[in-house]
């Protein structure tokens, strides 16, 4: 692994599930001080020498865009599993969303209809092969499901936007869920 990987990994960490262990003051919206978090990087020998510089060019170099950097904070754009909720804004979602996920979960996700677990939001994604690679995550044949966001936003499900490919939801019910 490199080390703009191994440093995205370990800056995820901090900001999406244990930004107490790096003693990182979160403000509502997942928003921390870049000096803060530099600061309790630096205690760790291996990221002794990191700079903002540093941060930018791994968000830059980031295929999953994971972070932003704005006005001297940095913040993770999903994936929070921390007990404080991040407060995201709702936005009209695309039509169609889909979402990846193991064979092994479908009878639940028809009962219960698609739930956060322990993250915060339930991550949807904006095509089928951002889709396709969550799933294989939990399943190396992943089953993908199509999301009608259209009629779920129009029927009060709200959305929130994640990043380019990225989308975020309380829950999807059941009946906006198709296996593909």
């Amino acid at each position: 692994m490199d080390k703009l990987t191994e440093l995205s990994k370990e800056i995820s960490y901090a900001l999406r599930h244990a930004p107490w262990e790096y003693e990182l003051e979160m403000d509502e919206e997942g928003w921390v001080p870049v000096e803060q978090l530099l600061d309790a990087l630096h205690k760790d020998e291996k990221w002794k020498k990191v700079t903002e510089s540093d941060l930018m060019k791994m968000i830059e170099k980031s295929e999953k865009k994971r972070h932003e950097i704005l006005n001297g904070k940095i913040k993770a754009y999903y994936g929070h599993s921390i007990p404080m909720r991040i407060i995201k804004v709702q936005k009209i979602p695309p039509k169609v969303l889909y979402h990846g996920t193991a064979g092994r979960f479908l009878d639940s996700i028809k009962e219960n209809g698609l739930l956060p677990k322990g993250r915060q939001y339930v991550h949807l994604s904006q095509d089928v092969e951002t889709a396709y690679s969550v799933g294989m995550r939990h399943d190396r044949k992943p089953c993908i499901l199509k999301i009608d966001a259209d009629q779920a936003w129009k029927d009060g499900i709200i959305f929130y936007y994640g990043n380019e490919k990225v989308w975020l939801a309380d829950e999807i019910p059941s009946k906006y869920i198709v296996k593909m």
